[in-house]
């Protein structure tokens, strides 16, 4: 029983819209059901929490928002376009304008710098005049800290800085949607809040910000948390709504 569902019926302001999708995975011991009918939308500018038990899937439903995957079936439109029937090709030239990805073990480049990371996105991409992409990247290091740290490799700064380098280069594109899987799972608390604070103030900006977490309170502090379990959406409510706000 879904305890509230702010926005899961159909809207045609919608940025993410989920119908339907089941997802199996056909195994050497059976099949087995990852997502089961689920049915979603999501609107600009929210920032919304998921959260389950591992293997309840959490990262099965962004690997679907996010085309890393593909539904067995039903239907997924982001932005109006139509990701479960792309191309390989297709897909990739969408998210590399369109979505931010931050993982939870960083996946930094260890041979580039963190300002080389950020400036490849755009580079690959073809975004921006080389003069632009150095200013933006710069500009982007600097709004998560690491002003001072530009030239340094991956592995000389903390896993905190390290995220935030992530997130810098996740947003060099400037897309609409970020999604970030379990970002905080290998930090401190003081790095962790640091991250939050900046996922917090891009949803400020009009991103759409979807993170999946283990943290009961990091998930409170979303708009909206999504509940899972057992590849069901079990849960879709509005957490720290203000005084007055509107659904």
């Amino acid at each position: 029983m879904i305890e509230k569902t702010p926005t899961t019926a159909q809207s045609d302001s919608a940025l993410i819209r989920l119908r339907q999708i089941c997802k199996v995975y056909h195994t050497t011991a059976g099949d087995f059901m990852a997502l089961q009918n689920i049915n979603l939308t999501l609107e600009q500018g929210e920032f919304i929490s998921v959260v389950g038990r591992s293997g309840s899937g959490k990262s099965t439903l962004m690997n679907m928002i996010t085309g890393i995957d593909k539904p067995s079936s039903g239907e997924i439109l982001v932005a109006g376009q139509p990701l479960h029937s792309m191309s390989e090709n297709q897909m990739a030239h969408w998210r590399g304008r369109n979505l931010g990805i931050v993982f939870q073990f960083y996946q930094l480049i260890p041979v580039l710098s963190l300002l080389e990371n950020v400036l490849l996105p755009m580079q690959i991409a073809e975004l921006y005049t080389p003069e632009e992409r150095l200013a933006r990247a710069r500009m982007l290091l600097s709004e998560v800290g690491l002003e001072g740290q530009l030239n340094k490799k991956p592995h000389t700064v903390s896993g905190g800085q390290q995220q935030s380098a992530a997130i810098a280069r996740a947003i060099a594109n400037d897309p609409p949607i970020l999604i970030a899987d379990e970002p905080t799972g290998n930090l401190g608390s003081t790095a962790a809040e640091n991250v939050f604070h900046i996922f917090e103030r891009l949803s400020t900006q009009g991103k759409t910000v979807i993170y999946v977490t283990h943290d009961n309170e990091l998930a409170r502090r979303a708009r909206r948390t999504l509940r899972l379990s057992d590849g069901k959406l079990v849960g879709d409510s509005l957490t720290n709504r203000p005084e007055g706000g509107g659904a």
